[in-house]
């Protein structure tokens, strides 16, 4: 009887062993397929602080916390150990494509910068950016009764004797 419970146990172990590489396989395969399906969206997931170049120009030696604030938006990291480095992050992950981080430090010394480190580099000459807003000049309006008057008078209220400034002025000799 001992001999017939030991010849199942190398098929078990076999079938087991079948069964768990065939598993294994199928789900590692299904992300594979997933992302390579056509016709599928991906979101194009974006974190951190959105970093360009043309913020970076803008950046000067001397600049006090509240201008580079102004400038950049809030650090991504605020170290405790290092008050005077504020870090900046921008992770970009386009529909299922290879991320694309970048990065920059900027040192204060005193409140005021005192360099930058990171994958950006201001440029060597001063950045005047234009504003693409328009001003307009609206001219006053002249309007011969206010909102308050023209509704009192559909109510009919403007017939009551009430004074007014001009019947003041015109009664004083």
């Amino acid at each position: 009887m001992i001999s017939i419970l030991t010849l199942p146990q190398p098929q078990m172990r076999k079938s087991l062993f079948s069964f768990s590489l065939m598993t294994s396989l199928t789900l590692v395969s299904c992300s594979t397929v997933l992302n390579n399906l056509p016709g599928v969206y991906t979101l194009e997931i974006q974190q951190g602080n959105i970093i360009d170049q043309a913020m970076v120009d803008q950046l000067r030696p001397g600049m006090n916390k509240r201008q580079v604030l102004y400038i950049m938006g809030s650090p991504m990291l605020d170290d405790v150990f290092h008050k005077n480095r504020w870090d900046y992050l921008y992770s970009n992950q386009p529909s299922g494509e290879d991320r694309l981080q970048k990065r920059i430090s900027i040192y204060f010394e005193n409140d005021q910068i005192s360099g930058i480190q990171g994958d950006f580099r201001p440029s060597a000459t001063p950045v005047i950016k234009t504003s693409s807003e328009t001003a307009l000049d609206i001219p006053k309006r002249d309007l011969e009764k206010t909102l308050w008057e023209k509704i009192t008078s559909l109510v009919g209220y403007d017939s009551l004797d009430v004074p007014s400034e001009t019947d003041e002025a015109t009664a004083k000799p």
